[in-house]
């Protein structure tokens, strides 16, 4: 396959978003594994360790779908990193919190994910650094061009399922 030219890559929004989240996940993931975690977990125990966020508001910051971050509890509770209890307030919410053992485990990954970014980012120099942070929170922060995900507006749409008792 042809490498792309530096130019035509710089023309290529979309590419380089992807492209710089697919290394860095893969970084990251291949950094956790000796800790047994993944970075979607790394991700969900670190926002879940205030122990204030029900599943649904934690899928939302986490940027994970509902069945996914089902799945992704499910796997943390099998290994005692995080636990699920009953909302005081909604009793069909779950609070996530993360176990004593989780902490442990955020404490540790933070270590190795800030060598990460360390690594990725180190190869700028720090003005760079600087700037592309900057421009990143601009795009993707309160407020920016990006920071809220809209549903593509031809998007195929579910059609809501009638029960068999109202036919």
């Amino acid at each position: 396959m042809a490498q792309r030219s530096n130019d035509e890559i710089r023309g290529d929004l979309s590419y380089l978003f992807d492209k710089a989240s697919q290394a860095l996940a893969a970084r990251m993931g291949a950094a956790l594994a000796d800790l047994d975690i993944t970075p979607r977990s790394y991700c969900v125990l670190t926002k879940a360790t205030p122990g204030e966020l029900t599943q649904g508001e934690l899928a939302e910051l986490a940027l994970l779908d509902k069945t996914t971050m089902v799945v992704t509890l499910d796997h943390l509770e099998n290994v005692g990193l995080a636990r699920r209890t009953p909302s005081p307030t909604d009793r069909r919410a779950r609070i996530v919190q993360t176990t004593d053992e989780g902490r442990q485990v955020v404490d540790k990954a933070r270590t190795v994910i800030d060598g990460v970014y360390d690594e990725v980012l180190g190869v700028l120099p720090d003005a760079q650094r600087a700037a592309l942070l900057d421009a990143l929170v601009a795009l993707v922060g309160a407020g920016g061009p990006l920071s809220e995900v809209e549903p593509a507006p031809n998007a195929p749409r579910r059609r809501s399922q009638k029960s068999s008792r109202t036919a």
